[in-house]
C-alpha cells in the first residue's frame, strides 16, 4: 500500500504563506507519504491555486516526494502546451511527476477556453494520444480532427522514460476502458462512494489484460475526537467546494474519530485501492500529522 496527501491549494487573495507551505511538504516527505497531489479548477467560488504552479513550488521544497495532479481537465488544455509544461516539471523535479487527466464532462465552460462542447470526448482522446507522442517522440507529425503538427518536438522530454505515470479519472465503463487503453492507472474520485468505487475496480480487473494497471482513490477525510463535529465540518467544506452537497458526495467523505476513519479507509483498501490519497479540506497540516501518526499505522493492524 501507498499513501498520499493533498497539496494545500485553497488560499484567499494574499493569504498564501510560503514558509507554512514548505513546512507542510517537508513534514509530509519526512512522514513517509509516497506522494502529494493537487486538483484543477480554473473557476470556482473557492479560491484555489493552479495545480502546475503549486506542484512546481512543492518540487522546490522537497527532493523525494512524488508530485501529481488528479486531474488536469485536459479537454481545456492544448496538448503541446501541456506536454511542454509537464515535461519541464518532470525535469525540474528529477522525475517525480505523476499526471492525471480527465475529460471533465460535457458541462465544462468550453467557450471560456475558445472551445465548443461538441465531440469533447473525441478531443479528450486525441489530446491524450498527442500528449503521449510529444512526450516520447523526436518528431511528431499529426493530422487530427482538432490539432495539426508537422515535425514538432518537445525538448527536453520528460525525465521519466517513456513518460510520467498517466492516471485517468472518470467513472463509467467507457471511461474505464479508455483508461485501460491509454493510461497506466485509474484514480477514483473523492466524490464517489466506496461501494461504487468497488464496482469500478471489479470492472477494471475483469478485463484481465493489464496486470500492471494501478488503481488509486481520493478520500476526503475529517478526523476529530467528536465524530459529529467531524461530519459537520467536512459537510460544510464539501458544500463550499461543490456548490451543494449531493447525497453521494456526502456518503463518499470519511469523517469521525480516528477509529471511525481507520475502519472506513480499510473499506477503500479492501475495495481495491493500491494508493489512497488523503484529502483533508480544513486544518490540513494538523490532519496530515494525525493521518501519518494515527491513521496509517493503524491500517496495517488487522
Amino acid at each position: 500500500m501507498r499513501y498520499a496527501i493533498a497539496i494545500p491549494q485553497y488560499y484567499a487573495d494574499g493569504s498564501f504563506d510560503p514558509g507554512a507551505f514548505r513546512d507542510y511538504l517537508v513534514r509530509a516527505q519526512e512522514a513517509g507519504f509516497h506522494s502529494a497531489w493537487t486538483q484543477e479548477a480554473v473557476f470556482g467560488k473557492r479560491p484555489q491555486l493552479s495545480p502546475l504552479e503549486a506542484m512546481t513550488f512543492a518540487a522546490a521544497c522537497t527532493d523525494t516526494l512524488r508530485l501529481g495532479c488528479t486531474v488536469f481537465v485536459s479537454t481545456l488544455h492544448v496538448p503541446a502546451q501541456l506536454a511542454k509544461s509537464t515535461s519541464s516539471l518532470d525535469q525540474l523535479s528529477r522525475g517525480r511527476l505523476e499526471v492525471g487527466v480527465g475529460s471533465g464532462g460535457k458541462n465544462r465552460p468550453f467557450a471560456a477556453f475558445g472551445m465548443r462542447p461538441e465531440r469533447y470526448l473525441a478531443r479528450f482522446t486525441e489530446g491524450v494520444e498527442l500528449l503521449k507522442r510529444l512526450w516520447t517522440q523526436d518528431s511528431v507529425d499529426h493530422d487530427g480532427e482538432f490539432w495539426q503538427l508537422s515535425g514538432a518536438a518537445i525538448t527536453p522530454r520528460p525525465f521519466q522514460k517513456p513518460h510520467p505515470p498517466l492516471w485517468f479519472g472518470g467513472s463509467g465503463p467507457k471511461a474505464l476502458r479508455r483508461a485501460l487503453d491509454l493510461g497506466t492507472g485509474f484514480f477514483g474520485a473523492g466524490s464517489v462512494p466506496t461501494a461504487d468505487f468497488a464496482e469500478q475496480v471489479r470492472f477494471v480487473r475483469a478485463q484481465g489484460d493489464r496486470p500492471d494497471f494501478e488503481i488509486a482513490k481520493r478520500v476526503y477525510i475529517a478526523v476529530e475526537a467528536d465524530a459529529a463535529r467531524a461530519r459537520e465540518r467536512v459537510n460544510a467544506e464539501l458544500t463550499a467546494l461543490y456548490g451543494g452537497l449531493p447525497p453521494a458526495i456526502a456518503a463518499a467523505a470519511i469523517a469521525g474519530t480516528p477509529d471511525d476513519c481507520v475502519r472506513a479507509v480499510r473499506e477503500v483498501i479492501d475495495a481495491g485501492a493500491e494508493l489512497v490519497l488523503f484529502t483533508p479540506l480544513y486544518d490540513q497540516a494538523r490532519h496530515a500529522d494525525v493521518i501519518a501518526k494515527e491513521i496509517i499505522p493503524a491500517l496495517s493492524v488487522r
